[in-house]
């Protein structure tokens, strides 16, 4: 049984607990009482159902390349997220820290620049898609 002495709005009390399953005896100031605890209940999990996965629709700009396919001149992911805005299309001149796109990262959103002068020679991801670090984003020629 343990004990516990509490104050309770100015008031002392003398308190001794002894807990089996959910039978609680409970004696205040020596006075007992036997306590029934509602058990918890199990916490429902909900089922989730497999996404189907849909068709690619066919984009407009250039297919996304792996950051291994992509040439030197392509911005590059800093960091894992997702595509939120697209600012530029293929052929349209840029300046260096002109935004391109912009990200979603940890729940923060994250302009991504122009590194040079030049022309976006394409563009290969698309509004809601998940990147990864180092993923090919703008290619500017």
């Amino acid at each position: 049984m343990k004990k516990y002495n509490l104050t309770i709005e100015g008031k002392k009390y003398a308190v001794e607990v002894d807990v089996n399953d959910n039978i609680a005896n409970v004696k205040v100031n020596d006075k007992s009482y036997t306590v029934e605890i509602e058990k918890e209940k199990e916490p429902q999990i909900a089922k989730v159902a497999k996404p189907t996965p849909k068709p690619a629709a066919a984009p407009a700009q250039k297919a996304a390349a792996p950051a291994s396919a992509a040439s030197a001149s392509a911005i590059k992911a800093p960091l894992p997220g997702n595509v939120v805005k697209i600012l530029v299309s293929a052929g349209q001149a840029v300046k260096r820290g002109d935004t391109l796109l912009v990200m979603e990262a940890m729940k923060m959103e994250n302009n991504i620049m122009a590194e040079k002068d030049g022309t976006v020679k394409a563009v290969y991801v698309e509004v809601g898609r998940t990147v990864a670090l180092g993923d090919a984003l703008v290619e500017i020629e």
